[in-house]
């Protein structure tokens, strides 16, 4: 289990020196926007790019792709549902809302879980693939569209498109599809700025932390829990049933579980902060999913007989 403890230390020492920057104001009242920005515009293209252009092609395209995109398809559509039809939320709250019970942070704990937990960082690759290929475009396209009224589907998919993080998504996949080797004086700054945005990312959320408290925010508490239970709970149980019905091996259903039970990504909340809505929802849902995850790890591990380095 040493995998599990290694990849949530990695995370937490960010984390926590994130909210001691922020309670000494060390960076001064506009570091939380400038970082935000910083991440979103610059660092999160730079490590997406190396991370799928550097992956296998044989494993951003295995069938851990079709299990992982069903099973947060399911999720997201029972959050949209109650979200819609039963708590009546605007339309950003439940994009931000599904996003929280659906997206899993396949970069900044998937990629140190899988590589300490599975044995291999590429295997959160699948995930990382669907959830900015296919699942970022469609939820920044309706963010753009409900935060800035426009209903001009042709400007609503030009400024998806000219999403930075998306760019960067596309052009590793173009590398990784055409076995294209960069040489190191290319990839190596490259992936200097790439590292960056890991630690940015997590201090970043470390800083919103303080001052907070979970579920204080009066007629949100049961959207939090609810997208937390479907985080925590629900998606790691539908990605164990339909791996089963895909008849996976033993080893790759294990995988995609604990793909499944990794936390709330951190991006939420980055698009949260970027598009002005739902920031505290997703703050919440960070923190509880991140914090709780660790035991539902440990439990994957037990339920399903595996034991890891």
């Amino acid at each position: 289990m040493s995998g599990i403890l290694t990849g949530f230390a990695v995370v937490g020492l960010a984390v926590i020196v994130g909210y001691v920057i922020a309670r000494i104001d060390l960076l001064g009242p506009h570091a939380r926007h400038v970082l935000s920005r910083l991440t979103f515009f610059v660092l999160s293209p730079f490590l997406l790019f190396t991370v799928l252009a550097t992956a296998d092609v044989a494993t951003l395209f295995s069938a851990l792709l079709p299990v992982s995109m069903i099973t947060a398809a399911a999720i997201i559509a029972v959050s949209v549902l109650i979200s819609a039809l039963i708590l009546r939320r605007p339309v950003g709250e439940t994009v931000i809302g599904a996003l929280s019970a659906g997206q899993v942070n396949s970069n900044n704990i998937g990629i140190p879980i899988s590589l300490y937990m599975l044995g291999n960082a590429a295997f959160s690759a699948p995930v990382i693939l669907f959830q900015l290929l296919v699942l970022m475009p469609i939820a920044l396209g309706i963010l753009d569209a409900a935060t800035s009224g426009s209903r001009n589907i042709g400007r609503i998919l030009a400024q998806t498109a000219k999403n930075p993080m998306l760019i960067g998504s596309a052009l590793g996949v173009l590398v990784a599809l055409l076995g294209i080797d960069l040489p190191p004086i290319v990839f190596d700054p490259l992936h200097l700025i790439a590292g960056a945005c890991v630690p940015v990312l997590l201090m970043s959320y470390g800083m919103s932390l303080y001052g907070q408290r979970v579920l204080t925010e009066p007629g949100r508490r049961v959207d939090i829990v609810i997208a937390s239970a479907l985080k925590l709970i629900a998606m790691p149980a539908i990605a164990l049933l339909v791996a089963s019905l895909f008849g996976l091996p033993e080893e790759q259903i294990f995988i995609v579980v604990v793909l499944a039970a990794l936390p709330t990504a951190q991006n939420v909340f980055n698009f949260a902060q970027r598009y002005g809505v739902g920031e505290i929802l997703s703050r919440d849902v960070v923190f509880i999913s991140t914090v709780g995850c660790l035991p539902v790890l440990f439990a994957v591990a037990l339920l399903l007989d595996h034991s890891p380095a």
